[in-house]
Order: structure tokens, then C-alpha cells, then sequence
């Protein structure tokens, strides 16, 4: 099956909407305090108190960031199927005639959408949050 050049357009912001979206909703545990910040919603003490909080789970938010990754995981699930479904993959016997072609969009997806939340979360937010005062330079990776 040949792709126009406008189906192939549409095809590829499909799933770099699918990647940013896994990516922002992983993010969870440091994005909404770098957002508080910002708007001056609020202080930077209470910010990165939210941040550990979320991010290390303590207290009773021990399930807050499994959550997050799980909910990226199967939000990445969900998309590849509806976007196999789109492309005329349906069934089983679809799957096993274009083998190939699954397997490496899978796992290219999987392997961007890894990179991106690595990338947003550990070096983008980090740097924001650092920006905006947030006391963040010991996770910097690149300083250990």
C-alpha cells in the first residue's frame, strides 16, 4: 500500500502526539510544580515539597509515580493499537502478515517515547525548575 504524502503527515503527528502526550503524563511528578511556580500559584518551598512528594512518593503518595508510569505505559499501548487499526492492521492475521512492520514502529515508539521522558524530565524540567529557583542542581545527572 502505497501512502499519500498528506496520509504520511498525518500518520507521523499521530504518534508524535502519541509520544508527547506518554512523556507529559509520566512527567507528573515534577511538571505541576515547575506550573505553580511559573504563575506565581505558588512559593518555591511549597513547589519542591509537592516535587519530592510526588517524586519519591513519601507519606501516602508511595503509588502517585508508578501510577504515572504505568498510565504513560498503557497510554503508549493504547495508541500503537489505534494507530495499527487506522493503518488497516486489525486482526491477528494482519499482525503476522506485517510483522515487521509492527515490530519496528512499536518499538521505535517505545524507544522515543523513553528518550523524550528521560530528555523532558530529567534535563528540561530540571533546568526550568532550577531557572525558577527550584533547588534541583543535585539531580542534575551530569554534576555526580
Amino acid at each position: 500500500m502505497i501512502l499519500s504524502m498528506e496520509e504520511h503527515e498525518g500518520d507521523s503527528k499521530s504518534l508524535i502526539k502519541l509520544i508527547s502526550t506518554s512523556t507529559i503524563i509520566a512527567s507528573m511528578c515534577c511538571l505541576p510544580s515547575v506550573i505553580l511556580v511559573m504563575f506565581g500559584l505558588a512559593s518555591i518551598s511549597s513547589a519542591a515539597a509537592l516535587s519530592d512528594t510526588l517524586y519519591w512518593g513519601t507519606g501516602s503518595y508511595w503509588w502517585f509515580r508508578p501510577t504515572m508510569l504505568g498510565l504513560s505505559g498503557l497510554f503508549v499501548i493504547t495508541g500503537l493499537v489505534m494507530y495499527f487499526r487506522n493503518r488497516g492492521i486489525c486482526t491477528f492475521d494482519d499482525v503476522k502478515r506485517q510483522r515487521r512492520k509492527v515490530v519496528n514502529t512499536s518499538l521505535l515508539v517505545i524507544v522515543i517515547a523513553y528518550a523524550t521522558y528521560l530528555l523532558f524530565n530529567y534535563v528540561i524540567l530540571t533546568e526550568i525548575g532550577i531557572l525558577f529557583g527550584l533547588e534541583w542542581e543535585s539531580s542534575r545527572f551530569w554534576n555526580k
